[in-house]
């Protein structure tokens, strides 16, 4: 990974995360860590922020009655921190998010499970419109800590070259 660091004053440097087009490489595997312990506070306010409804992920009782017998996470946010978790090796640098493929919820996910993910890159191109950009398609997979695969998907984005992204900017 191309790690950049700017001199932006006299013993003043600042770091940039993140990978360019040419640090991908189909075939490679990112381990992204750190995990996350999901608690009830993340479920409950996550259901509520979405205004997703369904008694399944907040109401004990009718959880209790299903055949999990306890509340299940929201998918959607169990989505979106594996997303999050993919950020720092993935897509840190990048332009646009082009397009998710193929979500797969392949196993239940309750509070206190500790979640992580990793990521292969299935895919990069050059892009034909955009010569200081590049394609790169990965699927993500997020697994609980005992190694059981609860979810999975393909995302592709659109990523700058060496010296063309944002941080690579005079002043940012």
């Amino acid at each position: 990974m191309s790690v950049v660091r700017k001199k932006v004053g006299e013993h003043r440097y600042r770091e940039s995360f993140g990978r360019y087009f040419e640090d991908f490489e189909v075939g490679d595997v990112y381990e992204h860590r750190p995990g996350r312990t999901i608690t009830e506070s993340d479920n409950t306010w996550f259901t509520l922020l979405t205004m997703n409804q369904h008694p399944l992920h907040f109401d004990r009782e009718y959880a209790a009655k299903s055949e999990f017998g306890r509340p299940l996470v929201n998918s959607c946010l169990t989505l979106s921190m594996v997303a999050g978790m993919s950020v720092s090796d993935l897509s840190q640098k990048t332009i646009a998010n082009l397009g998710w493929d193929k979500i797969k919820l392949s196993a239940p996910v309750f509070v206190g499970d500790t979640l992580y993910a990793e990521s292969e890159i299935l895919a990069k191109r050059e892009s034909k419109s955009r010569p200081t950009q590049g394609i790169v398609t990965a699927r993500t997979t997020g697994k609980k800590a005992d190694g059981t695969e609860f979810m999975s998907y393909e995302r592709t984005f659109l990523i700058p070259k060496i010296g063309h992204a944002v941080d690579d900017a005079a002043g940012y």
